[in-house]
């Protein structure tokens, strides 16, 4: 049974793999994570190599190789420990292997470490990260529609998710969101996202300078009480939901993802928390985290049975996979 088991659990990962390797990210990422090993270890291109080993072998690693690599596997195990997915897991490995293989050339040969980082940022500019395009029962919004969708029916509760196609973090909770959706998803508990990567005006439309320490919407989100309206400027052109969103795009700040929770078209809580520098609070977007924290059970049962007297027809299935995009909503990804 102990052989089976991992035996099984590799045929089931089979189709993920070869989804893997048919896009040319996953495939180049690996050769130039592994590009030193093969420099060194593969002959003939490790012939004519410097080497500091005594017996002056070309083709083995020295011994300030070896700390080099040994501390990239240190640094490895370490971030992956609050890694949820298989992609991030994979992303961590790939990442600091170049930076290992960075410092590694330019030790080498500072021509070789050149030519190295080149190829990096060729690759970082041309090829992207495959997004996620599985099923998925999410509405996309713009800057134009989302207020529209959440005050559209007060009784209806949104979570939303406030992402950016470059940010690895959402690029690795994107299937953990689906999947809730697709679990949760009813007539009165709906999933929304909005790329702020994109429509930067939802992100900013609370940046504006408002008189004294905190905005309405600060205030609501550090739990601070809301200064009166009139004292805020609001009668100088500014109006409240200018300030509903506040999610900065800023890769200091940590706040992407963000998950809001929408109960009456007003924001009840969201995740990750910020601090008073404006900072995220770290938090782990794992989906027993989201059900726990969003208290997502009470909420889909809450949600079905308001639902039930207010529908005329049958009842909306629940847990239904959707297709790519919804009537009004924004296509499922962008071009």
């Amino acid at each position: 049974m102990a052989v089976v088991a991992p035996l099984l659990a590799l045929l089931y990962s089979v189709p993920g793999l070869c989804r893997w390797l048919a896009r040319p990210y996953y495939p180049l990422s690996a050769l130039l994570a592994t590009a030193f090993l093969l420099v060194r270890k593969v002959p003939p291109l490790c012939h004519g190599l410097p080497s500091q080993r005594e017996d002056g072998n070309p083709c083995d690693f020295d011994w300030r190789e070896v700390e080099i690599l040994m501390f990239l596997s240190a640094i490895v195990m370490m971030k992956n420990r609050r890694s949820i997915t298989v992609e991030q897991h994979i992303g961590n490995i790939f990442m600091f292997s170049k930076v290992a293989n960075a410092i590694l050339f330019f030790r080498l040969d500072i021509r070789m470490g050149l030519l190295y980082l080149t190829l990096c940022i060729v690759f970082l500019m041309t090829c992207k990260p495959p997004l996620y395009m599985g099923p998925e029962y999410i509405k996309y919004f713009s800057d134009k529609t989302i207020d529209e969708e959440l005050d559209r029916d007060k009784r209806v509760t949104w979570i939303v998710e406030f992402f950016a196609n470059w940010s690895s973090e959402c690029q690795s909770f994107a299937p953990i969101f689906a999947d809730l959706s697709l679990k949760y998803n009813c007539s009165g508990l709906h999933f929304g996202k909005v790329d702020v990567g994109r429509y930067t005006d939802v992100s900013t439309r609370s940046e504006g300078k408002w008189p004294g320490q905190w905005g309405p919407c600060w205030g609501k989100v550090l739990g601070r009480p809301q200064p009166h309206s009139s004292s805020l400027g609001l009668t100088a052109g500014l109006s409240p939901s200018c300030c509903r969103y506040k999610v900065s795009t800023s890769p200091l700040t940590k706040q992407l993802p963000t998950l809001i929770l929408f109960q009456g078209g007003t924001e009840t809580m969201r995740r990750p928390q910020i601090d008073k520098k404006g900072r995220a609070v770290s938090w782990t977007f794992s989906e027993e985290n989201v059900i726990r924290e969003f208290n997502l059970n009470e909420l889909y049962q809450k949600a079905k049975k308001q639902s039930k007297p207010r529908e005329e027809g049958p009842e909306e299935p629940c847990s239904v996979q959707a297709a790519a995009g919804h009537p009004g909503g924004e296509a499922k990804k962008d071009k």
